[in-house]
């Protein structure tokens, strides 16, 4: 029997993060937590797939987000080519140039502050897991949250493990510890598969069913001339769990998510 692990975990933050859904024309959104698109985007550069390479093989790939902070959201007033002479504004449909008139480009994009999200990735393959593993060590391209302008503030690979769902329920959360004697703190979860019984019965108190529902963010191609995407479903769950895995913040955080890893490796050498 195979002993190759059979997900990793990812940790994404950083001051920005930008997951569009929706995104079109002037109005930029972003999700309130990764995409499917996002996340396989940022493997395929991880990998230093071009764009118009197929993603059939990342197709098979399973992501379960662990929402650790939501962030908050940031609206900027986006301008571009005001004030430049009309040589040099942006190109219209038809290949011309525009007036001064009209030369400036108005956008709202909007991005998530001071968020985090821990992230289990599933393969039936396990050579897949490895090699996206080794990628996100050292990526081809640099990594970027949902934009080109996020780049993350901590390494995204947290570890490759035999139990991701577990692992993922069960590691330090980057969020300082909430006021007051609370035991617990409820943690949202999504995730494109539905939460099975047996892999979120560890003892953590679920504070709800599953909510079931859909999105148009499991790509097909990211080819510029022919980009497609399907529509995939989205379950999403809440669990309270213990206050005494907010392990704060930066350095704090890293220490913490360190000595768990520690733990964990000798438990698994132990058994």
């Amino acid at each position: 029997m195979s002993t190759a692990p059979t997900g990793l975990l990812l940790h994404l933050s950083g001051p920005l993060q930008s997951w569009g859904e929706r995104s079109r024309f002037n109005q930029r959104d972003t999700a309130p937590a990764p995409t499917r698109s996002g996340l396989i985007g940022l493997i395929a550069a991880a990998l230093g797939r071009p764009r118009h390479q197929p993603l059939s093989d990342l197709a098979a790939l399973r992501f379960t987000t662990r929402i650790d902070r939501p962030g908050t959201l940031l609206r900027d007033f986006h301008t571009v080519g005001g004030g430049m002479p009309r040589h040099l504004t942006v190109i219209t449909a038809e290949g011309k140039r525009r007036s001064a008139e009209t030369a400036t480009l108005i956008s709202d994009r909007y991005y998530l502050q001071d968020a985090a999200f821990t992230v289990a990735v599933t393969a039936p393959d396990p050579q897949l897991v490895a090699d996206c593993a080794q990628a996100l060590r050292a990526p081809t391209w640099p990594p970027y949250l949902g934009r080109r302008s996020c780049p993350p503030n901590a390494p995204l690979l947290i570890d490759t493990v035999h139990d991701p769902i577990g692992h993922l329920i069960r590691l330090p959360l980057a969020r300082p510890a909430p006021p007051g004697d609370h035991e617990t703190v409820p943690v949202e979860f999504r995730a494109d598969t539905p939460f099975t019984a047996d892999a979120w019965s560890n003892g953590a108190n679920t504070q709800d069913d599953q909510v079931y529902t859909e999105t148009q963010d499991d790509p097909v191609s990211f080819n510029p001339d022919n980009r497609q995407y399907r529509t995939r479903p989205v379950y999403r769950r809440h669990m309270n769990l213990p206050a005494q895995q907010c392990a704060g913040l930066g350095t704090a955080y890293l220490q913490s998510l360190t000595d768990y890893l520690q733990q964990a490796g000798k438990a698994s050498h132990e058994h």
